[in-house]
């Protein structure tokens, strides 16, 4: 039996998930299930919520004892409380949870001094290839081409633009020496809205159950390069996280990425 695991909003969508395919996996142990004190199925075992096998796990607010890593993709709220408890009692922390404030963000790294952490705003090991690449190709490309990021997702994602897309700008940002977030222009509407040199162009698309597309469009007068990367479904960040998981087992403590999980440099 692997780590011991806890999963922390697992009365979620993707909570539920990451259950499922912690139990699947036979890759650790499952010693807790976290959600907030009002959830509806409060008490009701993890495993059967999940659809998988029974785990006498049930759903709780309270953090179980023995609990060697944690995953948490729930609200920034819920992720802050969890960064303290994380640290508080020792355990490693695989986090994806997106819309974390920069004061979040500022407790995540001082927590990251004493636990060691996996933070990404996207745990699927496509788009961490495609985070490492539309910096490069920016910088191959030049000056003349605009940039633009178009991201979709389905209709209850409450954070825009999603945190992948701020990633890929970020990461686009700092391999041309563009000021970042002062070079995003979030939308366009008026009629005068002509893009401006140096500019990228963030776009989000909020419709039924997408799971998550990114496009990167860069534009020169006479072609077009789009990269884009689609989540079919959701155990894409669920296999990533898992994979996140075992990795840290027996690292020191330091605020890690998914680039450092998957070696990428």
């Amino acid at each position: 039996m692997g780590p011991k695991l806890v999963v922390v909003g697992a009365g979620g969508r993707m909570g539920r998930r990451i259950v499922a395919l912690a139990a699947e996996s036979k890759r650790f142990e499952i010693v807790g299930a976290v959600d907030k004190a009002d959830h509806s199925d409060m008490g009701k075992d993890a495993g059967v919520l999940a659809g998988a096998e029974r785990l006498n796990v049930p759903l709780t607010s309270s953090w179980p004892a023995g609990a060697q890593v944690a995953i948490d993709f729930s609200m920034p709220e819920a992720a802050e409380e969890t960064v303290k408890a994380c640290a508080a009692h020792k355990i490693s922390l695989v986090i994806g949870t997106t819309g974390l404030t920069p004061d979040q963000q500022e407790s995540l790294k001082s927590a990251a001094r004493t636990i060691p952490i996996v933070y990404s705003t996207n745990m699927s090991v496509g788009m961490n290839v495609l985070f490492n690449l539309v910096g490069k190709a920016a910088a191959m490309l030049g000056q003349d081409f605009d940039i633009e990021i178009v991201e979709k997702h389905h209709r209850f994602k409450k954070d825009a633009p999603s945190g992948s897309a701020l990633t890929l700008a970020q990461n686009i940002c700092k391999a041309t020496d563009r000021p970042c977030p002062d070079s995003l222009i979030h939308g366009r509407h008026g009629k005068e809205a002509l893009r401006k040199k140096g500019e990228i162009g963030m776009h989000a698309v909020r419709a039924g159950d997408i799971t998550g597309v990114h496009d990167v469009i860069y534009g020169a007068l006479g072609e077009t390069i789009t990269f884009n990367h689609t989540a079919h479904s959701r155990d894409t960040f669920v296999w990533g996280a898992l994979r996140a998981a075992q990795w840290l087992q027996g690292k020191p403590a330091a605020l890690y990425s998914m680039a450092d999980v998957l070696g990428i440099k």
